[in-house]
């Protein structure tokens, strides 16, 4: 298993790289916000990677996070979901918001991506529900402090809203609201939906 590979960077031909590592050239396919990440041709670069064999064919496929690999992985185990569709996934919407859409089931987000219809955006968010959650998917413009976040998601989620109900809640709360004025506001807001 090779679960990281770093050398210099010799060619890149989107969506793969071709990295020399002691003499040995390693074809590396990766998504479109890790090749926006690398550095030029000639530098030194590091990536996490997966190694997938099948019976036709060995690829190796690098990132620039452990968080789009992990993702990666998780879209793969998914029946109808290949390599070449979670990299068009990864490519087409980062992490946070592919776990934001996931979250608040959005499969119309999905469908956005090339090569996603809508069968497969709904089987996503099905399937992916509570597998991926960094930073509960949050939308970046939300400035709450990741802890203030998660207390009253919590709260919400114990109180029995969905995890849905909860999100949209919090999305309603202004930045810098203490736990306490977060959850009286979140309940009031779900009060009036």
């Amino acid at each position: 298993m090779i679960g990281r590979i770093q050398g210099i960077l010799i060619s890149v031909h989107p969506p793969r790289l071709l990295v020399d590592c002691q003499g040995i050239g390693y074809e590396v396919d990766v998504p479109m916000s890790t090749l926006y990440q690398l550095p030029q041709a000639g530098q030194k670069i590091t990536l996490l990677t997966h190694f997938q064999v099948r019976e036709d064919a060995q690829q190796l496929f690098g990132f620039a996070t452990e968080t789009e690999r992990e993702a990666f992985k998780q879209l793969i185990k998914i029946s109808g979901v290949g390599s070449r569709t979670a990299l068009a996934v990864l490519s087409g919407m980062g992490v946070n918001e592919l776990a934001q859409a996931i979250t608040l089931q959005e499969a119309g987000r999905l469908t956005q991506v090339p090569g996603i219809g809508k069968k497969t955006a709904e089987r996503l968010c099905l399937e992916l529900k509570g597998k991926l959650a960094p930073d509960l998917g949050m939308a970046p413009g939300n400035a709450h402090a990741p802890d203030t976040n998660s207390e009253v998601l919590q709260a919400l989620l114990s109180l029995g809203y969905s995890e849905k109900e909860a999100l949209l809640a919090l999305k309603q709360i202004p930045p810098d609201t203490p736990v306490s004025d977060g959850i009286r506001l979140g309940l009031k807001y779900l009060s009036k939906v």
